[in-house]
C-alpha cells in the first residue's frame, strides 16, 4: 500500500504479474539431470500432456540446464504418468512469480541469407533460400562432430532427426533446434 501510494506520487506504475494472473496456471517440474528430463518429456507428451521443456529460472538452477513446464491444473495426472514411468521430479514449483519464469531454449539470429536458432548450448544455421544446413556447432558432447558430419550439406527435408544420430544432451538439444528452424523455414 506503501508503495502504491509513492508510486503514484512519483508517477510510476508498478505492474505485478503474480497479483494481475492470479493463480498461476502453468508449473514447472525440475529434475536432477537432462536424462530424466528428457524422459519425463517423452512420458508426458505421450499422455497427451502439453508441456514444454525449458531452461531453469536462476532461482531453481540445480544443475540440470532444463525443467519442463506444464498446466498445473494437470499436476495429479503428470506425477501419475511419471510415476508409471519410475519418474520423480525433486521439485514441483507454480510459476507465481517473474523471477520463476522457465527462460526460452531458443536463440534466434536471422543473418539476411542465413538463420541461426540456437536450442540450450546447440546451433544449426540454414541458408534459407536451399534450406540447407551449413553449420552445426556447440556442445561439448562427444558426439556433436558426428552430427555436424551427417548433417551440414544437407537440405532440411532431407537430412536425419539429430535425435536419431546421437542421445547426448547435446543431440537433445540439436534436434529442438532442428524443429524450430523447420518450422521457421518451411519447405
Amino acid at each position: 500500500m506503501k508503495f502504491r501510494l509513492i508510486d503514484r506520487l512519483l508517477g510510476r506504475s508498478r505492474k505485478h504479474p503474480r497479483v494481475e494472473k492470479g493463480i498461476s496456471a502453468r508449473g514447472i517440474l525440475v529434475f536432477n539431470d537432462t536424462s530424466e528430463v528428457i524422459r519425463a518429456e517423452a512420458v508426458l507428451k505421450s499422455s497427451g500432456l502439453d508441456v514444454q521443456v525449458k531452461g531453469p529460472p536462476p532461482a531453481l538452477r540445480t544443475g540440470c540446464d532444463l525443467v519442463i513446464e506444464f498446466p498445473l491444473i494437470m499436476e495429479p495426472a503428470a506425477r501419475q504418468a511419471l510415476a508409471a514411468a519410475r519418474l520423480k521430479p525433486i521439485q514441483t514449483v507454480p510459476v507465481h512469480d517473474v523471477l520463476l519464469e522457465p527462460v526460452s531454449l531458443f536463440h534466434i539470429k536471422d543473418f539476411g541469407d542465413w538463420l541461426m536458432v540456437r536450442a540450450a548450448n546447440m546451433k544449426i544455421t540454414v541458408e534459407k533460400s536451399s534450406r540447407i544446413i551449413v553449420n552445426v556447432s556447440g556442445g561439448g558432447c562427444p558426439d556433436v562432430p558426428y552430427l555436424a558430419e551427417c548433417l551440414v550439406g544437407r537440405n532440411l527435408s532431407e537430412a536425419p532427426e539429430p535425435l536419431s544420430l546421437g542421445h547426448t544432451l547435446c543431440g537433445y538439444a540439436l534436434q529442438l533446434a532442428f524443429d524450430e528452424v523447420r518450422s521457421r523455414c518451411p519447405g
